[in-house]
């Protein structure tokens, strides 16, 4: 089997990658480097440089190579660029998107996974939050994200493209034996923050608000390792191949980890101080976001088994370690 990986020199596209290799699957990477690393590209994969604005050059890759199967992860990210840079975002992310569909169905690709986000629920209603949860995003990226999950919605109907769109909670981690070690350009999440102040990258951490009702006064979210989301992925192409059938699921730990428990328990692995300030809290946060991953785990034998606060955070310390020779 033969996987294009959009994005595979990313973060998480880089993890989705190796778990195919170790599979035994066949990888291209098709990457622009905009924000993947040339660290994380592994000896036995193919990598194209291409970007997914570029039709003719999507359309050439998938004419050259018959690809059993597409996982799509190029899309920006940060949410509250998207609401200062909508533009960027609707060209990236969606037009991008329907590059890569009409390339697939020009050239008879008929399964892709897709990077989707728990930003489409927005606020929660209730926790956990089902895939039944109302979609309402409070950011112009899950916006871009529940967009494209419509019209992959609607190639599946006109033009019988299957796909799973992976509906992540936060990623962390890195590969325990330290196959993927580049670090994130301008990280925006918690662990890297955390991790920059404690190889001296940052002064201190601020912690948005001590005051939530929560049961140490900070947000708590739901983590879950990127090996783990890594391996998601390999089961949902498994189940395109056997069902030809399309599929939304979440995808977390189903468990929460507060802002303090992170910042205390990676000061104990770490050994570093790690300041942190309290801080005012962020307009559109809300105190506690929790899934459940029930139908991922019914549906495609799904469960996190390294989301745990320890392996989340050591791992991550080592491939700081190694990037900051300490």
């Amino acid at each position: 089997m033969n996987i294009l990986v959009i994005g595979g020199a990313g973060y998480i596209g880089s993890h989705v990658a190796r778990e195919l290799l170790d599979n035994g699957y066949k990888v291209t990477v098709y990457d622009n480097f905009s924000s993947g690393k040339e660290e994380n590209i592994f000896a036995d994969e193919n990598l194209v440089r291409g970007d997914v604005l570029d039709f003719d050059f999507l359309d050439k890759t998938m004419r050259d190579t018959k690809f059993d199967g597409i996982i799509h992860l190029s899309a920006f990210k940060a949410a509250g660029e998207s609401m200062i840079i909508p533009e960027k975002y609707s060209i990236n992310n969606v037009c991008g998107t329907v590059n890569i569909l009409n390339a697939a169905v020009k050239n008879d690709v008929k399964n892709i996974i897709f990077s989707s986000t728990a930003a489409v629920y927005g606020e929660p209603q209730y926790l956990p939050i089902d895939e039944n949860h109302p979609t309402n995003p409070a950011n112009y990226y899950g916006f871009t994200k529940l967009e494209i999950e419509k019209i992959l919605e609607w190639y599946d109907k006109l033009k019988g493209l299957k796909f799973v769109a992976l509906r992540y909670f936060n990623a962390a981690g890195y590969d325990e034996k330290g196959r993927v070690w580049g670090l994130e350009i301008n990280p925006q999440n918690l662990l890297p923050i955390v991790m920059e102040a404690a190889v001296g990258v940052r002064e201190k951490i601020t912690i948005f608000g001590s005051d939530w009702d929560t049961r140490d006064g900070t947000c708590i979210r739901d983590y879950i390792h990127v090996s783990d989301l890594a391996a998601a992925h390999l089961k949902a192409f498994e189940y395109l191949l056997k069902t030809k059938k399309s599929l939304t699921v979440n995808l977390g730990s189903q468990t929460g980890v507060s802002v303090k428990e992170m910042v205390d328990t990676a000061r104990k692995i770490t050994g570093r101080e790690i300041k942190a300030e309290s801080g005012e809290r962020r307009g559109g946060d809300p105190s506690t976001v929790l899934a459940t991953a029930k139908k991922a785990e019914e549906i495609l034998g799904f469960k996190a088994q390294r989301s745990d606060i320890t392996s989340l955070i050591s791992t991550t310390w080592e491939v700081y370690k190694k990037n900051f020779k300490i």
